[in-house]
């Protein structure tokens, strides 16, 4: 009995199982190849201008000067979050192309990625928590 057949017979608990391994996948490659320290330092930072915004809401020239410091983080952030992307994007591309063959003639044909989609995110925000990813 072959993976795709076991999935085919239970496609709602397959979809569940693949999107909890993806996600879990790409939770480890953002784990370890996205500097948290930086990214902790940077949400701080960012958090604090926030605040001064705030403050500063009536005088444009300091907000416009705060803006300017919050635009500085922005690279630094593109940066983190591409080498995973990077990484990951070869690997879901060939994924993505099984699951659709597998899901074709499932029960689930017509919404499979909908499953997909929601039950990432469920399980994305628990192991982002689990990982100390945010």
């Amino acid at each position: 009995m072959s993976i795709t057949s076991i999935i085919q017979a239970n496609p709602k608990i397959g979809i569940l199982v693949l999107s909890f391994l993806v996600t879990l996948f790409i939770t480890f490659i953002s784990y370890y190849l996205t500097d948290r320290n930086l990214m902790k330092e940077i949400k701080a930072r960012q958090k604090s201008l926030r605040e001064d915004m705030k403050k500063y809401r009536d005088d444009p020239q300091k907000m416009l000067d705060l803006n300017k410091q919050m635009m500085a983080d922005f690279p630094n952030q593109m940066k983190q979050s591409l080498k995973v992307s990077l990484v990951t994007l070869v690997p879901l591309i060939f994924v993505f192309n099984w699951l659709r063959t597998v899901f074709t003639g499932s029960s689930i044909a017509s919404n499979w990625i909908w499953w997909y989609i929601v039950s990432s995110l469920v399980f994305s925000i628990g192991l982002r928590k689990l990982f100390k990813l945010d």
